[in-house]
């Protein structure tokens, strides 16, 4: 048996731990799937994020350099935000690539290779409406389940920042599109 095999698990996957914070345990499991999942997403992008920041070219090249790095660094914020969340309803969170790769479906069609800046936009900008789209609803079912902390979370941290994000990226690729006509 290898040592990996042999260390102690505080608390397995998918388990949760009782915690008093008012909402029930069938809730907080609906609670701590769907973060896992934005989680993972959120992982993807910044991910993402982070290629782009390393691999960016071209005339803009400078302002998008900076702008990958300050959303890379938006979305570790957001990260870590949703797995405190995770652990403070007594879940597990995702914590490895292979749970990004299994869960996510942001950056699975992205080439390893270097893409050209327009290309970067577009699939950044892809990647956040597949956030949105699945968080909004995620919002509202944990409004229903009177989940008000995850609910909050969602909209004020994961919906605001990808909405200003696709804005901004939205912005820079509109921009691209129009010089090169």
């Amino acid at each position: 048996m290898s040592k990996a095999n042999t260390k102690e698990v505080l608390q397995d996957f998918g388990s949760l731990t009782d915690v008093r914070i008012g909402l029930s345990t069938e809730t907080r499991a609906h609670s701590v799937r769907a973060l896992n999942r934005l989680l993972a997403h959120t992982m993807a992008i910044r991910d993402a994020y982070k290629k782009a920041h390393w691999q960016v070219s071209g005339a803009t090249f400078h302002q998008l350099h900076l702008l990958f790095d300050q959303h890379y660094n938006e979305q570790v914020a957001i990260m870590d935000t949703i797995a405190e969340r995770v652990q403070t309803l007594g879940g597990v969170t995702f914590a490895l690539a292979q749970d990004v790769v299994e869960e996510s479906t942001i950056s699975r069609n992205a080439p390893r290779g270097r893409e050209t800046a327009a290309a970067q936009l577009s699939g950044l900008l892809d990647a956040h409406e597949t956030i949105l789209i699945e968080a909004r609803p995620l919002a509202r079912a944990a409004a229903d389940n009177g989940d008000d902390g995850t609910n909050d979370l969602i909209i004020s941290q994961v919906v605001r920042s990808n909405e200003l994000h696709s804005w901004f990226i939205g912005e820079h690729l509109a921009a691209q599109t129009q010089a090169a006509r």
